[in-house]
């Protein structure tokens, strides 16, 4: 299993994309058009928000899962009995998000979800026509006009040594939407689970993106594209200390979208927020 590590500008990189995608369910891109800066910007000025004691005043709104999501109703991973170890804040343009990191924060959705909306494009120009057939509607079509595209913005704490036995920061998973697009994040982790059952850390230099595939799109393509099982490990040594920053936007359709014989984008997402506990 090779997660290939594919040059945006290339004129081979939509093949090459999508071949790494078929393959592994995972691709990673550089000299991609997400600027480095505003995400050194974003990671500094988030941790600051997690540190500062006001997060709760943010406490996320079950109703519309907009908001903080403090580490005692963080996600239990599907088939897993302890939580992960970390907090979170979701992002939507229509959200609530506090004003001194709206801006920015939204800047970077609009330039995420116009490069994912592209990285999908690419998906469906090479998917072979016995596959795309299968598609109710083309890919591209699936995300116009959705208001379900979520930002999260991930922050894993120090590790204090007092855990529960067991916990890590995200256990294996696979993702519920079309694909995520996730630049690399300030600390390693990241695991992906190859076809043999062998852990791979993921390589993502400072400046790449990660993109996976997520269930939706496993779902809609009825396999062809797979959602890999991932994770992010708990750190050894010095690095237990440090904070762990990650910012991964999940692709998702409108809620109406049909996905196969047994799911909307609705049913299939509500599903899984039950199976997670934060439905």
């Amino acid at each position: 299993m090779r997660v290939q590590n594919v040059d945006f500008t290339q004129d081979d990189a939509r093949q090459r994309f999508v071949a790494s995608l078929r393959e592994t369910g995972f691709a990673v891109l550089r000299h991609h058009p997400l600027p480095p800066s505003l995400l050194t910007s974003i990671y500094r000025h988030w941790l600051a928000f997690f540190a500062g004691g006001d997060a709760e005043a943010w406490r996320y709104d079950p109703r519309h899962q907009d908001g903080y999501f403090p580490p005692e109703v963080s996600e239990t991973a599907k088939g897993q009995s302890v939580k992960d170890l970390k907090e979170y804040y979701h992002v939507y343009p229509w959200g609530r998000i506090p004003p001194s990191l709206r801006d920015e924060i939204l800047d970077y959705y609009r330039r995420a979800e116009a490069l994912a909306a592209t990285l999908l494009g690419w998906i469906e120009a090479e998917t072979p026509a016995e596959i795309a057939v299968h598609y109710r509607e083309p890919l591209s079509r699936m995300i116009e006009g959705s208001q379900q595209t979520l930002l999260r913005v991930l922050h894993y704490p120090p590790l204090r040594g007092d855990e529960v036995p067991g916990a890590v920061r995200a256990a294996a998973h696979e993702d519920i939407n079309l694909i995520t697009v996730l630049p690399a994040a300030n600390e390693p982790g990241l695991e992906v689970r190859s076809r043999e059952g062998e852990w791979l850390a993921v390589p993502c230099d400072p400046g790449q993106l990660v993109i996976n595939v997520g269930d939706m799109l496993e779902e809609a393509s009825r396999g062809y594209f797979p959602s890999t099982t991932h994770r992010v490990v708990n750190p050894r040594g010095p690095a237990r200390e440090q904070s762990r920053l990650s910012l991964p936007l999940f692709l998702h359709p409108r809620p109406e979208v049909v996905l196969s014989e047994r799911h909307t984008a609705d049913s299939y997402l509500k599903e899984r927020l039950r199976e997670l506990g934060v439905l």
